[in-house]
């Protein structure tokens, strides 16, 4: 992957966004970034009661985001993508009679587990994502097969994750306006994601 626009202090090179003429891999995964990238940003830095602020009458919160968003990087990027076991907390769940868990138990975590929750999975993904590169391209088949028999690309899972995190990144910009005004489309250039309490 390309190293231009890396944030480091992590072990490792993550595009901020993506190149403007680099390869599809580091464009797609670029994309992908930089909505994590925002996310963090808006989601960064509160307390319990600012976790669990709502907006109107949607029942979404902060603290609800990250938590379905690690689990939504451990369902893709690794049960899908490797066909691993996505780990504790997740495969402790009756997911046929909880349906909806991440969002509801979200409110009784404390901001360190919610953004230590997220942080994991975000930073497992990424190792997944490089181990499964290492074998082959954006094209080859996931370890995941759909009930019609078919098993996307990691092409596809990224195009997915990357809507995810837009759809979801909207949500937390009407949130974090409430809590405390902050508004923008990006973060500051010297915001560093894994600083501090995120």
């Amino acid at each position: 992957m390309s190293e231009d626009m890396s944030e480091g202090g992590i072990g490792e090179s993550i595009l901020l966004e993506p190149p403007v003429a680099g390869s599809e891999v580091d464009t797609l995964i670029g994309s992908l970034e930089r909505q994590r990238r925002t996310f963090a940003w808006k989601s960064e830095g509160l307390d319990a009661a600012g976790l669990n602020t709502r907006v109107g009458a949607s029942t979404i919160t902060l603290g609800g985001l990250l938590k379905h968003l690690a689990l939504v990087e451990a369902d893709y990027f690794t049960l899908r993508l490797l066909g691993k076991d996505p780990g504790a907390p997740w495969n402790t769940v009756d997911w046929d009679a909880e349906p909806g868990w991440e969002w509801r138990s979200a409110a009784s975590d404390s901001p360190e587990e919610l953004y230590a929750l997220w942080q994991a999975a975000v930073a497992r993904s990424r190792a997944n994502i490089r181990e499964f590169l290492a074998d082959g391209g954006v094209d080859r088949p996931v370890a995941y097969t759909s009930p019609r028999g078919e098993s996307p690309s990691l092409r596809r899972i990224l195009a997915d994750l990357i809507e995810e995190y837009a759809r979801h990144v909207g949500q937390a910009d009407l949130i974090r306006e409430a809590v405390d005004g902050r508004v923008g489309e990006d973060p500051p250039a010297d915001f560093q994601a894994w600083s501090g309490a995120l």
